[in-house]
């Protein structure tokens, strides 16, 4: 049930896929430093002082687009159908959030293919269009846009039991 008290017919939350865990980040962040040590340390020995400086700055700045891209991991996005309608709430890697309301009943699914890209995946209502789920491959994304058709199916076509118009 949500706030509202319609229940729930369809719920998913996207995250970006990260293939390294805050550990594995830990240990490749110290294996890089490692290295970076050993290799300024063998160039400061033969004289090549300055090498220090820049490979000292080369693995700051990997260190900082790691923090970055894993920092990003912490965005996601949870897309909710009730009997309400279909809700969109966007939080990014900061904790900001954003949330879009869609009615259910004209909610469309739209895959708008790419060349050479991932599809995009779009629900509209009367003029709007919202990009859902950007951070998923081209096979989560078919799923999921296949699964939100279906949903909204249901959604628009309940199907009611009438005990009484049961043969018996």
């Amino acid at each position: 049930m949500t706030s509202t008290g319609a229940a729930i017919l369809f719920a998913a939350d996207i995250k970006p896929h990260r293939s390294l865990s805050p550990r594995g980040l830990s240990l490749l962040v110290a294996a890089l430093g490692i290295t970076s040590f050993t290799i300024t340390l063998i160039f400061f020995s033969l004289g090549a002082w300055p090498i220090a400086g820049f490979n000292g700055g080369e693995i700051l700045l990997v260190i900082l687009l790691l923090r970055s891209h894993a920092r990003a991991a912490r965005a996601r996005e949870v897309v909710v159908l009730t009997e309400d309608g279909l809700n969109i709430t966007r939080i990014d890697e900061h904790g900001r959030r954003t949330e879009r309301n869609l009615p259910a009943g004209w909610t469309r699914v739209h895959l708008e293919d790419r060349p050479g890209r991932v599809p995009a995946l779009y629900l509209a209502s009367h003029g709007r269009r919202i990009e859902v789920a950007a951070a998923l491959g081209e096979i989560q994304k078919l799923d999921l846009a296949e699964a939100l058709k279906n949903a909204l199916h249901r959604a628009r076509h309940p199907v009611f039991d009438n005990p009484q118009l049961r043969e018996g």
